[in-house]
């Protein structure tokens, strides 16, 4: 469940996705409609203002990922069907614990772009990317195997297909798969990355004490942004090829932990602000 929303510039960036999650996690089982109202009653738990809120929900709009829509005279705003295809592709990834094995096989992508289409040669390694492949040269980019139905879905969902080869492979030579691995992938920023999310969201996973249901929901809602792009920035990599103390174990660990703990009650929370009508009379 996952919209790129450009997140990590910045606290500027943080209401968009904070929207995002919210819409994803909660929006969607009332058929991708939410008030106004409820949106900003619900981000304000998170400590983000109205005025914020509202930026964020108009930049939202103006990418195309929101419509402003009202029912029953209430304001509110509709997820686009490209936001629903991409969250649902999302979930996947999110909340499914992929760990490629050794054995496994690697996904190559080899693609050759004309110079006439340079800004298609940009889209398509900003996807490549985003979609957590590792690059062994400029038209050569390597992923788990795994990740095949996703890459193709999202490669053949923005007209890419027409560039790129995928291929299905064997490392066999001559390097060691962990030297290359690291060449192919930044782990230290990698590293880095799910240290941040450690030391922000570990003494909330091993907090005992009883929290109400809408501390609950913000410290969900915020775990779960600050944890969507982790599996795609690192996307299941086999141990065997990641250092003996890789943090992203732990990381998913964290989540998971706070997932179990957490989602009833933040959804608890989220029933008790929205009003019916964000139930019943959205669209479908």
């Amino acid at each position: 469940m996952t919209v790129e929303t450009d997140d990590s510039g910045g606290r500027n960036q943080k209401p968009r996705a904070l929207i995002v999650t919210v819409y994803g996690l909660y929006a969607r089982e009332a058929g991708g409609w939410m008030s106004v109202a409820s949106i900003i009653r619900l981000l304000a738990q998170c400590g983000v203002d109205e005025p914020a809120v509202r930026s964020a929900i108009f930049r939202l709009k103006r990418r195309g990922l929101l419509s402003a829509s009202r029912v029953e005279g209430v304001a509110g705003y509709e997820l686009s069907d490209d936001a629903r295809e991409i969250l649902r592709e999302g979930d996947r990834r999110i909340f499914e614990r992929q760990r490629a094995a050794a054995g496994d096989g690697w996904l190559l992508a080899v693609f050759s772009v004309p110079e006439s289409k340079r800004d298609q040669r940009h889209v398509l390694r900003s996807r490549l990317a985003w979609l957590g492949f590792g690059t062994v040269s400029a038209g050569v980019w390597i992923a788990p195997a795994h990740l095949y139905d996703e890459a193709k879905e999202t490669l053949e969902r923005h007209g890419l297909d027409v560039y790129v080869e995928l291929f299905r492979g064997d490392y066999l030579a001559f390097a060691d798969a962990a030297e290359r691995v690291a060449q192919w992938w930044d782990l230290p920023r990698l590293r880095a990355l799910h240290e941040d999310f450690l030391l922000r969201y570990e003494p909330v996973a091993r907090r005992r004490r009883t929290v109400s249901d809408a501390e609950a929901f913000a410290d969900y809602v915020n775990a779960l942004t600050d944890w969507r792009r982790l599996p795609y920035l690192e996307p299941g990599l086999p141990l065997e090829a990641l250092p003996a103390d890789w943090n992203g174990v732990r990381s998913a660990d964290t989540f998971f932990a706070l997932h179990n703990r957490l989602a009833d009650a933040a959804h608890r929370f989220v029933d008790s602000v929205r009003p019916a009508l964000d139930h019943t009379t959205a669209k479908p």
